[in-house]
């Protein structure tokens, strides 16, 4: 499969199983520990897609060469360059600390570090994280990356607010 038949269909939301250089697509690697779908997510998308990443880079006045992301758990440590951050998120920074992989496998599950901000509530699903990290738990892993993750996103981005 190559990376824009991967960005095609992770965009379009079709049901498949991701294919990167033969493997078949590890969700743990590529799921944030704060819940944050990677795979479905522009950022990391763009670092195969380079139309993407001139878009983002034109975008958001971010260097062509910073305009993708790697993602916490590849790399990135928790530290994004995009971001121009010095150091890991807090999230990042605490779930190594205590040694697991998802905030939701902790016992101060949810605590403030997953506090939803209205700051820039528009433009990045940070506001998810608790309701992604939630079904993670009620699901499993593999049946919400698989199933859920990308409804959640568009809903998020394009379904009016409902009570």
């Amino acid at each position: 499969m190559t990376s824009n038949t991967l960005s095609s269909n992770i965009m379009t939301g079709q049901l498949y199983v991701a294919r990167i250089k033969g493997d078949v697509m590890d969700y743990q690697k590529w799921t944030a520990p704060c819940g944050l779908d990677c795979f479905n997510c522009p950022m990391y998308l763009a670092g195969e897609d380079k139309e993407l990443r001139a878009k983002i880079s034109k975008d958001e006045g971010i260097p062509f060469e910073k305009a993708f992301c790697l993602g916490c758990r590849n790399g990135e440590k928790g530290m994004h360059a995009f971001l121009n951050m010095t150091e890991p998120c807090k999230v990042y920074k605490c779930t190594e600390e205590k040694g697991i992989l998802f905030c939701c496998d902790c016992s101060d599950f949810p605590c403030d570090y997953l506090h939803p901000y209205a700051d820039k509530a528009s433009q990045v699903p940070h506001n998810t994280k608790v309701f992604n990290l939630s079904l993670i738990k009620k699901m499993g892993l593999e049946a919400w990356a698989e199933t859920k993750a990308k409804s959640v996103r568009d809903t998020y981005f394009n379904e009016p607010w409902k009570l």
